[in-house]
Protein backbone atom coordinates (compact mmCIF):
# COMPACT_ATOMS: atom_id res chain seq x y z
CA UNK A 1 0.00 0.00 0.00
CA UNK A 2 0.96 3.27 -1.05
CA UNK A 3 2.53 5.87 2.13
CA UNK A 4 1.70 9.27 2.55
CA UNK A 5 4.07 12.05 4.09
CA UNK A 6 1.79 14.18 6.70
CA UNK A 7 2.15 16.41 9.41
CA UNK A 8 0.31 16.10 13.18
CA UNK A 9 -0.32 19.19 14.83
CA UNK A 10 -0.98 18.72 18.40
CA UNK A 11 -1.98 21.15 20.98
CA UNK A 12 -1.55 19.89 24.45
CA UNK A 13 -3.89 22.14 26.70
CA UNK A 14 -4.02 19.49 29.46
CA UNK A 15 0.03 18.96 30.31
CA UNK A 16 -1.08 15.58 32.01
CA UNK A 17 -1.79 14.19 29.51
CA UNK A 18 1.74 14.22 27.87
CA UNK A 19 1.99 10.70 28.70
CA UNK A 20 -0.29 9.00 27.15
CA UNK A 21 0.79 11.38 24.03
CA UNK A 22 4.62 10.17 24.78
CA UNK A 23 3.39 6.50 24.82
CA UNK A 24 1.03 6.86 21.67
CA UNK A 25 3.94 8.02 19.90
CA UNK A 26 6.45 5.77 20.99
CA UNK A 27 3.91 3.08 19.77
CA UNK A 28 4.10 4.28 15.92
CA UNK A 29 7.70 5.62 16.36
CA UNK A 30 8.20 3.46 13.04
CA UNK A 31 6.49 5.93 11.41
CA UNK A 32 7.84 9.25 12.94
CA UNK A 33 10.13 11.15 10.35
CA UNK A 34 10.72 13.80 13.33
CA UNK A 35 9.24 15.63 16.29
CA UNK A 36 9.52 19.22 17.82
CA UNK A 37 7.79 20.09 21.04
CA UNK A 38 7.33 23.76 21.92
CA UNK A 39 5.79 24.80 25.46
CA UNK A 40 4.54 28.19 25.75
CA UNK A 41 4.69 28.86 29.29
CA UNK A 42 2.71 31.75 29.16
CA UNK A 43 -0.19 30.23 27.98
CA UNK A 44 0.24 27.19 29.93
CA UNK A 45 -0.23 24.85 26.76
CA UNK A 46 2.11 22.78 24.41
CA UNK A 47 2.35 22.76 20.93
CA UNK A 48 3.67 19.96 19.06
CA UNK A 49 5.02 18.70 15.38
CA UNK A 50 4.87 15.20 14.72
CA UNK A 51 5.86 14.76 10.72
CA UNK A 52 5.42 10.89 9.97
CA UNK A 53 5.21 8.40 6.50
CA UNK A 54 2.81 6.14 6.60
CA UNK A 55 -0.27 4.28 4.86
CA UNK A 56 -3.33 7.00 5.06
CA UNK A 57 -5.00 4.56 7.58
CA UNK A 58 -2.64 4.50 9.81
CA UNK A 59 -1.94 8.21 9.88
CA UNK A 60 -5.69 8.47 10.45
CA UNK A 61 -5.62 5.69 13.60
CA UNK A 62 -2.78 7.81 15.38
CA UNK A 63 -4.11 11.27 14.86
CA UNK A 64 -7.12 9.52 16.12
CA UNK A 65 -6.30 7.92 19.16
CA UNK A 66 -4.38 11.37 19.85
CA UNK A 67 -7.00 13.58 19.46
CA UNK A 68 -9.14 11.42 21.88
CA UNK A 69 -6.36 12.25 24.30
CA UNK A 70 -8.15 14.95 27.31
CA UNK A 71 -6.91 18.13 26.63
CA UNK A 72 -5.51 17.34 23.90
CA UNK A 73 -6.35 19.09 19.96
CA UNK A 74 -4.99 17.28 16.97
CA UNK A 75 -5.12 18.39 13.08
CA UNK A 76 -3.22 16.67 10.13
CA UNK A 77 -2.38 18.28 6.73
CA UNK A 78 -1.07 15.82 4.02
CA UNK A 79 1.22 16.03 1.19
CA UNK A 80 -0.08 15.73 -2.24
CA UNK A 81 3.05 13.35 -3.12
Amino acid sequence: METRVALIGIIVEDLSAAERINSLLHEYNQYVIGRMGLPYREKGISIISIVVNAEADVISTLAGKLGMVKGVNVKTIYSKK
